[in-house]
């Protein structure tokens, strides 16, 4: 129910004069009645007026107001229609985490016409075990495939809406939130809270997403991929007019925050009942509460099955232990809820044909086949790519340009080719009878060069993965190399995210890791129409860049983008040497002594830095970035003994108990390793190599000039630091005054200390912020030290 035209104000409408009391008055009365009556009709689906009706009161609302704006009401229908342009959108931090759920899932044995239950038993048996109880009473709901959203309202008035973001920190979308219009300004009924944060989903029914693509397609614009990429972009629209035009979809899943001093729901069924009432349209027919694991894994295959008839898309189900009590006792690990839990449906496969076989090029040079496919619908999006993986997966499914294949979103995520159908696979004759026929195409192979930048395309022995020998030369690596550098989790560069990073390439303002750090105003303006000149996306930029320049040591070593160096690898790295010119110079016997850190990856490593390109890159950079220091916690000594890097040389093979026999032999000394003509003739014969014998006096510099810090008798960790921070196990909880969870995450493990997700004995110090939750009860519980942010940056010095 939509007024016609609603954004044309109906002056011509002829009325009586009126007094500005009458005017208040019929205003109120006015909103009251239409809010009801598109309640009616979008929410309970059970219109009472038809829509002429609405359309006369709505054009007589809409003229009292113009001629009496002073009385216009927060809920007033006519605030759906849109209009306000922003600049941006502002950050939500969010009082209550917005938490992600575990997956469990059921493969079908689509022969049988069954489902392996077998996680979701797990998880019953899990929960019923830290229940003490036999069996436990469930709610079972929809997961909605669309945007998380939280809406605050106080005193019954919507004042806030805010995206889910990194679950912590959101972004503020309230007058792109007030265009829908099965969302509440006002809450219905007599009786609401003084505060409510309503949590739930936003999305795109199918109907809707077919006119809009319809309309998109019509107009020569490129349509949508699926609902939800649908919804998701209309509601990041800063302009609300067009938002209001997309017919976004809300249902509410859950309540985060309830004044205390209303009435408390005991169970989740009720916390449902109340949104309704509170005027939040619920799936009823799709919600079931469940007395045991068993009636939950009968409805969700009644659902399965009516997946494709509903009116919105779903991805699952959400599994939820329905009595609140309850979930307060099974709390949270990680980032996840122990008491609920995302049953996701099997992935939904089709068929369609193979138009070409293409390949891409990594950030690490790694070359990967890709099906390019006729475009076909598959769970709930059009499919034109798919993976092939490599080579090997090629040569395995034999897929050829010309195949039908089966295509199959995994997780109903990432499309992946499952088989080929062979009988469909196009032939031609070999001789003139028409007796002898082979396959139209040939089968696929890797080309032999990088389809970017030309350079050899190597696969190591061992590895599946072939490789472009071109680094940052290729200019494919290089953009994913600076994308994957000024990520949140490396150098944290907020707004120079994929898109600009990939014009800055394709416009050859960036090269390197340094020309970041040579970014100016008009370098970036060549990526964005602009008439003004700088503007604040700019200044941004440059402010955050400006930031980075002093990073923590493994937030620097993760940037690199070296390959196989992840997050651990590099906070490994940065705990055992604590300086960068200590990690560059250590050869890869030592850095394959290190814990969790094996020959393939040391041999990156050591790869990597050995590289005169990728040396002048870091050289450069360097004149830009000062990586700071890191406490020592892995101590490269009790790690890297002579027994074991001796074990450890390249093209040696050796015992680490004949390893230290040979150390022995030599008098406990490098240089008569290097010297001495009575020691074993093989590693005489291994010596004599010029690059063997240049690695043994690498590795004695090495050690030669290990700094203080990194020694067992003079660590240069205070003592005080070091038994406040080094190997001290921390949990953080709650919103915290300036930092964010990952920053304070980052600064712990600088320091040598541990970030845990859970609260355990083995907990040293628990951090806490507002709305911290169970995790502090159960720290105070078990006498853990709580700190402050204050306190912990106090600690840390």
């Amino acid at each position: 129910m939509q007024p016609e035209n609603p954004l044309k104000s109906p002056f011509s409408i002829f009325r009586l004069p009126i007094m500005p009391q009458q005017a208040q008055q019929k205003i109120q009365t006015l909103t009251a009645q239409l809010n009801q009556y598109a309640h009616e009709y979008y929410t309970l689906d059970a219109p009472t007026v038809p829509d002429s009706e609405y359309d006369r009161l709505y054009r007589e609302l809409e003229a009292l107001e113009t001629e009496y704006p002073q009385f216009r009401l927060p809920e007033s229908p006519t605030n759906r229609v849109g209009g306000a342009v922003l600049d941006g959108f502002e950050t939500v931090i969010h009082a209550v985490p917005m938490l992600s759920l575990a997956n469990a899932f059921s493969p079908r044995d689509d022969e049988a016409g069954t489902f392996d239950h077998a996680e979701m038993r797990a998880f019953d048996e899990r929960v019923c075990k830290d229940l003490g109880a036999a069996h436990t009473e469930y709610i079972i709901e929809p997961k909605f495939d669309g945007l998380a959203i939280s809406l605050l309202y106080q005193n019954g008035i919507l004042i806030q809406a805010a995206t889910r973001g990194d679950g912590t920190t959101g972004e503020d979308v309230t007058e792109n939130i007030k265009t829908v219009r099965n969302i509440p300004l006002r809450l219905h009924g007599d009786e609401v809270p003084d505060l409510i944060e309503v949590r739930g989903e936003v999305l795109m029914l199918k109907a809707d997403f077919a006119a809009l693509n319809a309309r998109q397609l019509d107009a020569g614009q490129k349509p949508f991929a699926n609902p939800r990429n649908a919804a998701a972009g209309s509601l990041r629209q800063l302009n609300s007019a067009i938002t209001a035009q997309r017919k976004l979809h809300f249902f509410g899943y859950g309540i985060a925050r309830l004044s205390t001093a209303f009435r408390q729901p005991e169970n989740h069924a009720q916390e449902i009942e109340l949104l309704a009432r509170l005027g939040f349209s619920e799936p009823q027919a799709q919600i079931r509460v469940c007395a045991n694991i068993q009636e939950v894994l009968d409805f969700y295959e009644t659902m399965a099955q009516q997946r494709p008839q509903l009116p919105y898309e779903i991805d699952g189900m959400v599994v939820k232990v329905n009595d609140l009590r309850q979930q307060q006792q099974l709390g949270f690990v990680s980032r996840a809820p122990r008491w609920a839990i995302a049953h996701k449906f099997p992935a939904e496969e089709a068929l369609t044909t193979v138009e070409a076989i293409d390949v891409q090029v990594g950030r690490t040079g790694s070359i990967t086949p890709v099906a390019r496919l006729k475009p076909v619908f598959v769970g709930g999006v059009t499919v034109t790519n798919a993976t092939l993986h490599n080579q090997d997966e090629v040569a395995r499914k034999d897929v050829r340009v010309g195949d039908t294949v089966v295509v199959r979103r995994a997780g109903d995520v990432i499309p992946e080719v499952v088989r080929v159908v062979l009988e469909r696979r196009p032939m031609r004759n070999v001789d003139l009878l028409g007796e002898r026929q082979e396959p139209q195409h040939p089968a696929f192979r890797l080309p032999e060069t990088c389809p970017v930048c030309g350079s050899a395309v190597e696969r190591e022995i061992g590895e599946a993965v072939a490789r472009c020998t071109g680094g940052i030369v290729c200019k494919a690596q290089r953009a994913q190399g600076l994308i994957h550098f000024a990520s949140r989790k490396a150098m944290d560069i907020v707004g120079l995210g994929d898109k600009q990073i990939e014009a800055l390439v394709e416009q050859d303002v960036l090269h390197s890791f340094a020309d970041i750090y040579q970014l100016d105003i008009a370098k970036l303006q060549t990526i964005k129409d602009s008439k003004s000149g700088a503007n604040k996306w700019t200044h941004n930029i440059l402010d955050a860049v400006a930031a980075s320049r002093q990073p923590p040591l493994a937030r620097f070593l993760f940037a690199l983008g070296i390959r196989h160096v992840g997050e651990s690898t590099a906070k490994q790295l940065a705990a055992a040497f604590g300086d960068w010119d200590t990690v560059r110079r250590a050869p890869e016997p030592v850095l394959a002594c290190l814990p969790d850190i094996g020959s393939v990856v040391a041999h990156s490593i050591a790869h990597f830095f050995r590289l005169p390109e990728q040396q002048k890159l870091l050289d450069d950079l360097l004149h830009f970035v000062s990586p700071q220091e890191a406490a020592i916690a892995t101590l490269v000594l009790e790690y890297a003994t002579p027994a074991r890097w001796l074990a450890r040389l390249p093209d040696y093979k050796i015992s680490e108990k004949r390893a230290q026999e040979l150390w022995d032999l030599a008098g406990g000394s490098i240089a008569q390793l290097l010297a001495d003509d009575a020691l074993p003739s093989d590693w005489q014969a291994w010596r004599r190599q010029p690059e063997n014998a240049r690695l043994l006096r690498d590795i004695d510099a090495f050690f030669a000039q290990l700094p203080e810090h990194a020694l067992p008798a003079d660590n240069a960790v205070s003592g005080s630091l070091k038994n406040e921070i080094t190997g001290k196990i921390f949990v953080l909880t709650g919103t915290l005054p300036t930092l964010k969870r990952d920053q304070a995450a980052a600064l712990i493990e600088a320091a040598g200390g541990k970030v845990s997700g859970s609260v355990s004995k083995k907990t040293d110090f628990v951090v806490a912020g507002a709305e911290a939750g169970s995790k502090l009860e159960k720290a105070q519980s078990l006498g853990i030290t709580v700190l402050s942010e204050e306190e912990l940056l106090g600690m840390l010095g």
